[in-house]
């Protein structure tokens, strides 16, 4: 008589794990979608300009540096650390579970909210088709097809989302055009006499204009980070995750400051741009008239739904994760690990992060704007304090990705964090606000981790399958 089939011990009690189904393109194609380089020249760098008028060249371009730093950081932990859980899965394997909770807390709250944040400007671009548009109701109707979306085959997904790409990148190609062959001012005036808006006209942009300008947009190249999310579903994760995050920074940054520069140099008259209620719009009306406007406007609103899908699917597999680690309590931690049978997603997790972010479409903006405003940079800082320590304790002497010239990287990525912190605490208004809400969520994780996972018994980080990591520090 045959003897029972008896699990493997390495395998006995563990989740079910993603299906890995992505080559490096496919992560690639969903991580620039997050990054979402044209909602970010839409949205975002009409506030560097506005901030620093023809020095946001320079705002760009600095900020492109520090994203190098950040990216070198990120390639190298998310070597050692190709997990589901992401940001925190690599602080709590590092620093201690304590910090990887307290990053855990941070990124949960502001991947759920920023969901809302970008969904709520599809019915913006939608705007000048439809009039009248419920900005909360297309934001939650976005979220939900996101979602549907987002359950299907992970390969599906990177399909889809290249798709919804190549559209972005073309109106990000045509914007870049209307500049370039419109050119009205030599690129030497924004490189060595950058001016802003001014009482009386236009006047000489100031070095500290342009450098407040910078901490803005930092966070217009965010997103090259979130390839670790996919790293249980890439095959040769601990290489390819390394190259993907390298390579989506720096697509990143040509795909967003060539656009800027066109639209700087492009421009007809300065003074139309600087004061115009939508800069943009008043660039494209100008240069391509109104149809080609309205269908740029069309394919943005395309460009925002793409990112709500990339970004649904990075935030479900952080939820996936933190129910493998037993953050909550065994019945939901049990329902978070669900995976499809037929697609290998984590289907329960996507499911809960659409309920919770299309809800959050109905907060004010303004709240939703405070909360998510600051969290990134104590994340960052985490990730580079991580990236030290993992070096001095050999936590990351596993890593195929080793950054050059370490520690530049994190130390100049914590100088350039530590004076958007001093930004951000001179903005009454977002800024300050933010920084409270940042320390009140810290507070609070690390209060339920002590008060709570501690009392339980611990608090225990889990990889894939097949994941060789080293165990964390305690």
């Amino acid at each position: 008589m045959a003897a029972p089939e008896v699990d493997p011990p390495a395998a006995a009690h563990r989740p079910p794990g993603l299906h890995r189904g992505l080559r490096m393109l496919g992560a690639l194609l969903i991580v620039l979608s997050a990054t979402t380089p044209a909602s970010s020249v839409f949205i975002i760098a009409p506030g560097v300009i506005a901030q620093a008028g023809t020095g946001a060249f320079w705002s760009f371009a600095a900020a492109g540096v520090v994203g190098v730093f950040m990216a070198f950081v990120y390639a190298e932990l998310a070597s050692a650390y190709p997990l589901s859980g992401g940001e925190y899965a690599i602080v709590g394997r590092t620093l201690g579970r304590l910090p990887g909770f307290v990053v855990l807390g941070l990124i949960m709250i502001t991947q759920l909210l920023i969901l809302a944040v970008i969904a709520l400007g599809v019915g913006t671009y939608l705007g000048v088709l439809f009039d009248g548009l419920d900005g909360p109701v297309v934001a939650a109707g976005t979220v939900a097809a996101a979602t549907v979306v987002a359950i299907f085959d992970i390969k599906v997904n990177a399909v889809v989302t290249g798709i919804f790409l190549a559209i972005e990148m073309a109106a990000l190609v045509v914007l870049a055009a209307l500049g370039f062959l419109h050119v009205e001012r030599p690129v030497t005036d924004l490189i060595a006499h950058p001016v802003v808006a001014g009482d009386s006209g236009l006047t000489a942009a100031s070095a500290g204009l342009v450098a407040a300008a910078t901490a803005v947009a930092i966070f217009s190249y965010n997103g090259y980070g979130s390839a670790v999310y996919f790293g249980e579903e890439t095959h040769d994760a601990h290489r390819a995750i390394a190259r993907t995050v390298l390579w989506a920074l720096g697509i990143t940054v040509a795909a967003e400051l060539v656009p800027v520069t066109a639209v700087l140099l492009g421009a007809p008259d300065l003074n139309a741009l600087f004061g115009a209620d939508n800069m943009l719009d008043y660039f494209i009306t100008a240069r391509g008239g109104d149809t080609l406007n309205t269908v740029i406007s069309l394919a943005i609103a395309l460009a925002i739904l793409n990112a709500v899908i990339a970004i649904m699917l990075l935030t479900s597999r952080l939820v996936f994760s933190s129910g493998r680690d037993g953050t909550w309590t065994k019945p939901v931690d049990r329902a978070l690990t669900s995976v499809h049978p037929r697609f290998g997603t984590p289907w329960v997790a996507t499911v809960l992060t659409g309920v919770l972010s299309a809800a959050a479409c109905f907060l004010d903006e303004k709240f939703l704007l405070v909360v998510t405003g600051t969290s990134l940079v104590a994340v960052y800082a985490a990730l580079c304090l991580a990236v030290i320590a993992g070096r001095r304790n050999g936590t990351t002497a596993h890593a195929r990705y080793r950054m050059p010239w370490f520690p530049a990287a994190p130390v100049a990525a914590l100088a350039a964090l530590g004076y958007v912190i001093y930004q951000n605490a001179r903005d009454e208004e977002i800024g300050r606000p933010s920084l409270g809400v940042t320390a009140l969520v810290v507070a609070l994780s690390a209060a339920y981790f002590v008060l709570v996972l501690r009392r339980r018994g611990g608090w225990e980080l889990k990889g894939a399958a097949d994941d060789d990591a080293v165990s964390p520090p305690p």
